[in-house]
């Protein structure tokens, strides 16, 4: 099972989704969701796939957001070089220096984000980054060797995407575990297109989401949430792995008390708890600060009465991530006996 998720994973991981920039990862969804379930695309960008339940009078939704964080282009100069800015949590250091991919209108196009030269004096204000401050998106720049001619032929403005290289993507297989960017959260659509194909007959209608761009406030879900009366709300998500939180590397799977939104409904996280314990599946519980979720945010905003997040523990978080191959399959596991388990 585990090589089936890891090449799931890595097919979505190749397909490029930065926010509000997601075509490349749609189509792909429509047509994997189609082969099992009902599925469309709403007027958000979101992905829906529809699982009718035993009780249709009832709904639950469970999301994952489709997209990625990246930057966005400021500015084109006239010698090809690209300011850019950050596109949610991204920064330029986690990155490196290297290929990255500018989504232009017409053409997609590679470049190079650079800091500058290493050999440089304290005349350089490049020496700085070497020694009192890390590298910022305002200190770094995307080198296309390009003119401003060539540049505006393929469709290269302020507000296009950009991400890091697509063959800088490729996961990588550490045994049990699944390095990558962008498992945050290509790993929880992953889970979502398990669920279609597991799941056949729900207690309630389920909702399985595939969201638009919640790396920049949970646009998506709150469009879906706002107009599709649920009974609950599900997000999928990482969990950050660091010493600040009571959370190991392995196969358990992180239920959420709270996040930087608010707490999630402590009924749900209870029905979720039991499930695994039906299942003598072993669960983390956690409390998180600097972290939001669809969920979070969509009952925050009164669009649920419950909402939940499940998480799979995730180390370097927006970064070259890692996580335990166990923990997204218990994930899968979880909310499939989820949907079949009728609760009051």
């Amino acid at each position: 099972m585990y090589d089936e998720i890891f090449n799931l994973i890595e097919e979505l991981v190749m397909h490029h989704s930065p926010s509000g920039a997601e075509a490349e990862i749609n189509q792909l969804l429509l047509q994997k969701f189609a082969a099992s379930v009902e599925v469309w695309h709403d007027r958000a960008d979101n992905i829906i796939a529809k699982i009718p339940g035993q009780d249709a009078s009832r709904a639950i939704a469970i999301t994952a957001h489709k997209d990625e964080i990246g930057a966005i282009v400021k500015t084109v100069g006239d010698a090809g070089q690209v300011e850019v800015r950050r596109l949610g949590g991204s920064y330029p250091w986690i990155y490196g220096e290297g290929v990255v991919d500018l989504l232009g209108d017409k053409e997609t196009i590679s470049g190079i984000l650079s800091f500058g030269s290493r050999h440089v004096s304290h005349e350089s204000p490049q020496k700085e980054l070497q020694e009192d401050t890390p590298v910022k998106w305002e200190n770094a720049w995307i080198e296309t060797k390009c003119t401003l001619e060539e540049l505006n032929a393929v469709g290269i403005r302020p507000g296009t995407r950009v991400v890091i290289g697509k063959h800088r993507k490729r996961p990588a297989r550490l045994k049990d575990h699944i390095a990558s960017y962008t498992l945050d959260n290509k790993a929880s659509v992953a889970i979502l297109l398990a669920l279609a194909e597991k799941v056949k007959q729900p207690v309630v209608d389920t909702y399985l989401v595939a969201s638009a761009k919640e790396e920049v406030g949970a646009i998506g879900a709150l469009y879906f949430s706002q107009k599709q009366h649920l009974d609950a709300l599900i997000a999928l998500e990482i969990c950050p792995l660091a010493p600040e939180y009571p959370i190991k590397s392995g196969e358990a799977p992180v239920i959420l008390s709270q996040d930087g939104y608010g707490i999630y409904d402590e009924t749900l996280n209870g029905q979720l708890r039991q499930v695994a314990h039906k299942l003598e599946m072993s669960v983390q519980l956690a409390t998180l600060s600097g972290f939001g979720s669809d969920a979070s945010i969509a009952m925050k905003f009164g669009h649920v009465p419950r909402a939940a997040c499940l998480a799979f523990p995730t180390q370097n978080t927006h970064g070259y991530e890692i996580a335990h191959l166990g923990a997204i399959a218990n994930c899968i596991k979880l909310l499939q006996a989820f949907c079949e388990t009728p609760f009051d």
